[in-house]
């Protein structure tokens, strides 16, 4: 009887991507890599957003509906608004202005500057005229005017905004307004055609490997 031996396996030869011990270290790596692509990719998309809606919200919206905007500039409403918070102010009818509002008005003096307070007395005359003392949460005393509240409406702070007053100041720096203004529309435009041209590189790579085997 003659015995028929099994013919001996031979190495598989290493794929042309590389030696076999080199697959699973590559495969560990591609997840950390479609971790951060994909953090990197939501964080520009809620940049963009953010940047617009700022845009919208504070550039436009005063202009189409019925709101207003002002960055605060001193700390005399601190701490429920801080220098550099904007506010949003609504309009409010002037007879419904009460103690305990904070407005947004003309000062009756000086620069006639525009300033936001909380209301802590109302004068109401015969004729329908209505003036106001106010403090700012801040200040030891109050403002050293009685303001007349001129026309039919007046506007009440509805919000708060924290910050974003600086990050406005910061942008008309003659630099940072040519940086954003130029410069990052062009990366972001560069950033999306990266964005495109990766995933179609990518199933290359995965047909090309799958060839190989």
């Amino acid at each position: 009887m003659t015995a028929v031996l099994p013919a001996p396996r031979t190495a598989q030869a290493p794929s042309a991507g590389g030696p076999a011990t080199g697959r699973p270290a590559r495969r560990r790596r591609r997840p950390v890599r479609a971790i951060l692509r994909f953090t990197g990719r939501w964080s520009l998309r809620m940049l963009v957003c953010t940047a617009v809606l700022s845009f919208l919200g504070l550039a436009v919206g005063p202009h189409v509906l019925d709101y207003r905007t002002m960055t605060m500039l001193t700390g005399s409403m601190a701490p429920s608004i801080e220098p550099g918070d904007v506010v949003v102010s609504t309009p409010l009818s002037v007879s419904d202005v009460e103690v305990g509002m904070v407005i947004t008005y003309h000062i009756p003096i000086d620069d006639h500057r525009v300033v936001t307070h909380r209301v802590i007395e109302v004068d109401r005359t015969a004729d329908g005229t209505v003036s106001v003392r106010t403090q700012g949460d801040a200040n030891d005393a109050p403002d050293p005017w009685t303001a007349v509240l001129t026309g039919d409406t007046a506007y009440q702070v509805q919000a708060v905004v924290p910050e974003i007053g600086n990050v406005i100041t910061a942008l008309r720096n003659d630099t940072l307004s040519t940086l954003f203004v130029q410069l990052l529309p062009v990366a972001l435009g560069v950033c999306m055609l990266v964005s495109i041209w990766r995933p179609g590189r990518e199933d290359d790579d995965t047909t090309t490997a799958g060839g190989a085997r």
